[in-house]
C-alpha cells in the first residue's frame, strides 16, 4: 500500500525546521513536534474507532492549526476529515451533518455543533487527546486512493456537494502547486483562506508541508492585518494565495505601497474570475501576481509562471499553463475539441481529480464523460497554449441571441479605478430575452455613478454586452472563500425588479 507521509519524512530529515505557526494563539510546531502531535491524535482515533474505519470527523471552527493536525492524524488513523463551513446557517450545517454523518464534530466554543451530532468536542481540546508518545499502527491507514477528505463545495449555485478526495488526489494536486509556484523547504506561506476550502486546506497549507516549508495559519482575512503580515520581515512570507476580491481590498488599503510586496516569490490568485485590470495593476507595480485555476474536485490545475514578470504582464487575464499532472481539453457541446481561440467547455483528467461526490451517484455520473471530468467552465486557449477561463457556463446569459459571459463584463467594469468590486447577472427582458444587471461597489471614499459605469461599458463592449441596469451598492452576496453567490444575487435582482 502506498504511504506518502511528508511530515514523517521531514521529522527525520529536518526535525527542527519550523512547520506550522498558529498566528492567533502563537503556538508553533517544528516538524518533529508536528509528527509527534499527529501520532498522538492518530493513536487516540484508532483506539476509539479502530484502524481504517472511514468514520467522518467534522470541524465547525475558524482557521487554526488544530484543523490541519486533525486532517493529518486522520490520514494515519484511516478516518475522513470533513470541515464544515461555519458561515452557513444552522439549517445548512444540519444538512451537511445529515449527509456526512460525522462521529465527532470538533467545534469552536462560539459555534453550536449540529443538533444531530453524535458527539461534539471543543476543538481547543484536540491536541491534548491521547497519550504522549503513542503511535498508531501503520496498518490503520486506508488505501492511497480511498476517500480521506470530504470537502463540501462552496455552493455558489445551490446545494453544496461533498467532494470525495483521496490522499492520491491531495498529493498530486499539491505537487502541481509546488512545481508551478517555486515552493521549496525555504518557503513560508501565509494562509488566511478558510480551511474548509480547497485553496486554504491544500494549496496554502498542505502544499508547503508537502514541500518541507512552513505555513502561518491565520484565523481569517483582514485586509490591513494581512498586509502587515505579508510585509513583516520577521515573518518572512514568500507565498500567498487569495481570491481576486482580497487582492483588490489590499490594493485599496490606505497608504498601500506595492514595493513592500516585491519579495514575494508568488502571490497565487484563483477561486473566481480575476479582472485583467487587477492583475495589470499589481504586475506593473512589480508584484508577482500569478493567476491560476483549480477546483474543489481537482486541486490546482493551471498557473502562470510567477518568476517571469514579462509573461505575467503580457498574458494578464490568463489562468496560465496546465500543471504537470493535468491533461486538459476544450470541447464543443458534442465533446469535440475546438481550435485555439474558440470558446468551449473545459474538460480535464489526471490523478489530482476526484472520483465523485459523496452520496450522489447520479451527480457523479454527470460530472464525467469517457473518463474526463466535465468542469462546467467556459474556456479558451490561445495560440501559445495559455488558457483563459471565460466564465461558468451556467452564469452565461443570452441577450438578443448573443452569448454574454458576466466575467467579461465584470472585468471591463473593474478597469475603472473607482471600482472596488462588481458582479453581473442576467435577468429576464421582454425584448431581448435576457439583459445584464451589474452590482458595483465603489472604492471607499470615492464617488461613482451608474452613468459613469454605463458610459465606460459602451466604450469598451459590444452594445448587447452592456448591462441594462447598474446598481451602486455596498455589498454582494459571497461565499466564505470570496466567490459571488450568483444564484442569490440573481434572486435579489429579481426581487428588486419586481418591486420597481
Amino acid at each position: 500500500m502506498t504511504r506518502f507521509d511528508p511530515v514523517a519524512c521531514y521529522a527525520a530529515s529536518n526535525p527542527q525546521a519550523l512547520a506550522v505557526v498558529d498566528l492567533e494563539s502563537g503556538r508553533r510546531w517544528t516538524y518533529a513536534q508536528l509528527h509527534e502531535a499527529i501520532d498522538r491524535l492518530a493513536a487516540w482515533l484508532v483506539e476509539g474507532f479502530g484502524p481504517a474505519s472511514g468514520v467522518r470527523l467534522a470541524t465547525l471552527a475558524k482557521n487554526c492549526a488544530d484543523m490541519l493536525i486533525l486532517q493529518l492524524a486522520g490520514i494515519r488513523a484511516g478516518t475522513i476529515f470533513t470541515p464544515f463551513n461555519w458561515r452557513l446557517a444552522p439549517a445548512e450545517i444540519e444538512a451537511l451533518a445529515a449527509d456526512a454523518l460525522p462521529e465527532i464534530v470538533f467545534h469552536d466554543e462560539d459555534f453550536a455543533p449540529p443538533e444531530s451530532a453524535r458527539n461534539a468536542l471543543p476543538i481547543a481540546r484536540l491536541t491534548s487527546l491521547g497519550s504522549a508518545g503513542a503511535h498508531p499502527p501503520s496498518s490503520a491507514r486506508r488505501a492511497f486512493d480511498a476517500v480521506a477528505t470530504l470537502l463540501y463545495t462552496s455552493g455558489t449555485s445551490g446545494r453544496p456537494k461533498g467532494v470525495m478526495l483521496s490522499e492520491q488526489n491531495a498529493f498530486w494536486g499539491c505537487t502541481n502547486f509546488i512545481l508551478g509556484n517555486d515552493v521549496t523547504l525555504r518557503s513560508v506561506f501565509l494562509c488566511d483562506m478558510p480551511l474548509f476550502h480547497t485553496a486554504g486546506l491544500f494549496a496554502a497549507t498542505r502544499a508547503p508541508i508537502q514541500a518541507g516549508g512552513c505555513v502561518l495559519i491565520s484565523q481569517g482575512f483582514d485586509a490591513q492585518k494581512t498586509l502587515d503580515r505579508l510585509t513583516d520581515p520577521a515573518l518572512g512570507v514568500t507565498h500567498y494565495f487569495s481570491v481576486p476580491q482580497m487582492a483588490a481590498r489590499i490594493w485599496n488599503q490606505p497608504g498601500f505601497d506595492p514595493a513592500s510586496l516585491h519579495r514575494l516569490v508568488s502571490w497565487a490568485i484563483g477561486g473566481a474570475p480575476n479582472p485583467k485590470a487587477l492583475t495589470q495593476r499589481f504586475v506593473d507595480a512589480g508584484v508577482r501576481i500569478a493567476e491560476g485555476f483549480g477546483m474543489s474536485e481537482s486541486g490546482s490545475n493551471f498557473g502562470m509562471p510567477a518568476h517571469d514578470l514579462e509573461v505575467l504582464r503580457r498574458k494578464a487575464g490568463s489562468c496560465g499553463l496546465p500543471f504537470m499532472t493535468v491533461e486538459p481539453r476544450i470541447v464543443d457541446e458534442d465533446g469535440n475539441d475546438v481550435p485555439a481561440g474558440q470558446v468551449g467547455e473545459l474538460w480535464m483528467r489526471g490523478p489530482c481529480i476526484t472520483h465523485g461526490y459523496w452520496n450522489q451517484p447520479e451527480t457523479t455520473a454527470k460530472a464525467f464523460r469517457d473518463g474526463w471530468f466535465v468542469t462546467g467552465d467556459a474556456a479558451r486557449m490561445d495560440e501559445d497554449g495559455f488558457y483563459y477561463i471565460v466564465d461558468r457556463r451556467k452564469d452565461m446569459y443570452i441577450s438578443g441571441g448573443e452569448n454574454v459571459y458576466p466575467a467579461e463584463v465584470e472585468a471591463t467594469i473593474a478597469e475603472l479605478s473607482q471600482v472596488a468590486e462588481c458582479a453581473v447577472v442576467g435577468v429576464p427582458d421582454e425584448r431581448w430575452g435576457e439583459v445584464g444587471r451589474a452590482y458595483v461597489i465603489p472604492v471607499a471614499g470615492q464617488t461613482l455613478t451608474t452613468e459613469v459605469v454605463t458610459a465606460h461599458c459602451l466604450r469598451r463592449l459590444a452594445k448587447y454586452k452592456v448591462p441594462a441596469s447598474v446598481v451602486i451598492t455596498d455589498r454582494v452576496q459571497r461565499t466564505a472563500s470570496g466567490k459571488v453567490q450568483k444564484h442569490l444575487l440573481k434572486l435579489r435582482a429579481m426581487q428588486e425588479l419586481a418591486m420597481a
